[in-house]
């Protein structure tokens, strides 16, 4: 099981920091134009900060048990991306986007599992 958490951990790790990278180097409309229309229903320092959440986020899924330093942190970074995939939930669901929901609810759930994992019974 140790090694499918750090499988998972690797693959959201990826996910994220492409996608917050990706909020953090490009202009807002540039990412509206690639088909994030719900950065529209936001200003340019939220969705600068959602790319930071995410690229943190990421960082915190692998580098801490990678370098032994605090791995407590992994699991905390698990859920604050489970809660940050619950938010984006809420904006595709009132934006009445259906398949990013399920992606949403996907990541969450990936999220959910290496936090329990991490947290119980596989903690490092």
């Amino acid at each position: 099981m140790n090694v499918v958490l750090w499988i998972v951990a690797g693959v959201l790790a990826a996910a994220f920091l492409g996608a917050g990278l990706m909020k953090l180097s490009q202009p807002r409309k540039k990412l509206a134009d690639s088909g994030m229309g719900w950065v529209e229903d936001f200003g340019d320092g939220a969705v600068k900060g959602i790319g930071a959440l995410e690229v943190l986020g990421a960082l915190g899924l692998v580098l801490p048990a990678a370098l032994d330093i605090v791995p407590v942190l992994v699991p905390i970074a698990a859920t604050g991306l489970a809660v940050v995939m619950a938010g984006a939930a809420i904006v595709h669901a009132r934006r009445r986007e259906p398949q990013m929901i399920i992606a949403n609810v996907v990541l969450l759930a990936l999220d959910v599992f290496v936090a329990w994992g991490r947290f119980g019974p596989y903690a490092f």
